[in-house]
């Protein structure tokens, strides 16, 4: 499996971070792309460091490359993730406004209709960011913004990151033991409970 994976600039850093060393001890292909403005943040919001952060790819492709690989759609690949993306970047893809790699490569990857997700990190939304938001979502982007989900009770940052990462990995059939399903837990107790009888 190929993914392309983007982060801009929006709050969340971390998420990227994270979805990046899932997929790095995985079989799949990665191709990043950081925007300049993702990579202050990941300084200003994580305790890695950008190169740390590249090293976690298998392809890294430079923001204002519009020419490179995964620009092109007859690059193939299984899909690509924005994570996080700014309200900047959805609404450069939802109006086709290809002024940088990532927008080139979220342009190509609707037209050639392969999955895009797209974390998008803003609250509250106006009702340009909603208006947006739905434009992607016709144009066949995935909206998938990082809500956190208590029914697992997270324990800590990294568990409600975790659970956010699976959520997307399994858009894509990726295996993963990020955090346990709705109803896996509850099994898992009833199990128990039948053993100790």
């Amino acid at each position: 499996m190929r993914l392309v994976v983007a982060l801009t600039g929006a709050s969340g850093q971390i998420y990227g971070v994270r979805m990046l060393e899932v997929l790095n001890e995985s079989e799949v292909e990665v191709h990043l792309v950081i925007s300049p403005a993702a990579e202050k943040n990941i300084e200003i919001e994580t305790d890695y460091s950008v190169e740390d952060v590249k090293m976690l790819a298998d392809y890294v492709y430079d923001y204002a490359d519009v020419g490179a690989a995964i620009a092109s759609g007859s690059f193939k690949h299984d899909g690509m993730v924005i994570i996080p993306c700014s309200i900047k970047t959805a609404s450069s893809i939802a109006y086709s406004i290809a002024s940088n790699l990532i927008v080139r490569a979220a342009d190509v990857t609707l037209k050639e209709k392969r999955r895009l997700v797209l974390a998008v990190r803003e609250t509250p939304l106006h009702l340009g960011h909603l208006s947006t938001l739905t434009r992607l979502a016709e144009l066949g982007a995935v909206i998938f913004p990082p809500v956190p989900a208590f029914y697992s009770r997270p324990k800590s940052i990294d568990d409600i990151v975790n659970h956010t990462v699976g959520r997307i990995l399994d858009f894509f059939d990726i295996e993963h033991d990020l955090y346990t399903s709705w109803g896996e837990e509850k099994r898992e107790r009833t199990s128990e409970s039948f053993s100790r009888m």
